[in-house]
């Protein structure tokens, strides 16, 4: 996706766009990571050991992460936009609040 909205889409529609692409990422991610992992666990429970774990954990880790990324740190959510606001009020000398 362009880092610049089409000619003729204005800033708000370009950013919900970028959104719900990378909400949309998100999922794909989420459902590559049960469906890999079902075959991994399956295969490691035919075979006697459970080493299918660490996958699961490591992987599991980077989808948090992936997640944390879309749905809590993305520009426009109300978490981030009160950081910004405060560290704005910070700069201009002003106390957080």
């Amino acid at each position: 996706m362009s880092r610049h909205p089409i000619p003729g889409e204005t800033q708000l529609d370009w950013t919900a766009r970028r959104r719900a692409k990378a909400k949309l990422g998100w999922f794909a991610h989420a459902t590559v990571y049960l469906v890999v992992n079902a075959v991994l666990v399956a295969l490691s429970l035919a075979g006697g050991r459970h080493w299918a774990l660490f996958p699961l954990l490591g992987w599991g880790l980077g989808l948090l992460f992936h997640g944390l990324a879309v749905w809590v740190l993305a520009p426009g959510n109300p978490l981030m936009d009160r950081m910004v606001a405060r560290e704005r009020q910070r700069l201009d000398g002003g106390t957080p609040r």
